[in-house]
C-alpha cells in the first residue's frame, strides 16, 4: 500500500513480455468542457504538472515503447508532448484521427495495424474507451491491480498489459495486467 503522498504505483514485477506490451495512458486532466470545443480542450494546470510525472514514471520503470499512438485532440497531444522529454528514448508519435474518443474496437484496429512488428506500443487516449479496452484485455494479473483497474483509470494513469499472443492477441481476457500507476492527488 502506498502512502497518501506517494504516487500510486503497483507492479507484478513479471519481467519481459513473451509477445508484446501495450502501455495505455489516459490523457492528463483537461480544462472544463465549457471552456472550449471538446477537440480543442487543452490541459489544466494539474494536467500540466501530472503529464511530465507520468513520463518520468515510464522512464524509471524501464518501459521503452517503440511507437506512441495518440489521439489528435489537443489534450492528448499536450499530454504526450509533456511526457516525451522524460522518456529516455522517446519513440516517434503518430496522431491518428481514429483515436479521438474511440471505442475499444477502434483502438484495437489501430493497434493491430500500427503495432505490427513492434514489441511495445504506447497509446495516449480518452476515457471511456481507453479504460474499457484495458478492462476487457486484462484477464489475468495480480488481484490488487485488477481491483484498481475495475475501479477506474485516473487522468494521467498508465496501465501496462502484456499480450502473450502479440498484437493478434488483442482479444478480451488474453492480456496480463502487469503495472498500474497514477499520479498522487
Amino acid at each position: 500500500m502506498t502512502s497518501a503522498s506517494a504516487p500510486h504505483t503497483a507492479s507484478s514485477a513479471s519481467g519481459e513480455a513473451a509477445g508484446c506490451r501495450l502501455l495505455l495512458v489516459r490523457h492528463a486532466k483537461a480544462v472544463p468542457k465549457d471552456v472550449a470545443p471538446d477537440f480543442d480542450r487543452g490541459l489544466s494546470e494539474r494536467g500540466r504538472r501530472d503529464a511530465p510525472e507520468t513520463g518520468r514514471w515510464l522512464a524509471e520503470s524501464g518501459f521503452t515503447p517503440r511507437l506512441a499512438l495518440c489521439s489528435p485532440a489537443l489534450r492528448t497531444r499536450e499530454t504526450w508532448q509533456l511526457m516525451a522529454p522524460a522518456v529516455a528514448y522517446p519513440p516517434p508519435a503518430v496522431y491518428d484521427d481514429r483515436l479521438y474518443n474511440a471505442f475499444p474496437n477502434t483502438l484495437v484496429a489501430v493497434l493491430t495495424e500500427r503495432g505490427a512488428g513492434l514489441d511495445c506500443v504506447l497509446l495516449v487516449g480518452h476515457n471511456t474507451g481507453i479504460h474499457e479496452l484495458a478492462s476487457a484485455l486484462c484477464g489475468s494479473g495480480p488481484p490488487q491491480l485488477l481491483d484498481r483497474l475495475r475501479a477506474g483509470l485516473p487522468t494521467s494513469g498508465v496501465v501496462a498489459v502484456d499480450l502473450p499472443g502479440g498484437w493478434d492477441g488483442l482479444t478480451p481476457g488474453e492480456g496480463r495486467l502487469t503495472d498500474f500507476w497514477s499520479p498522487s492527488r
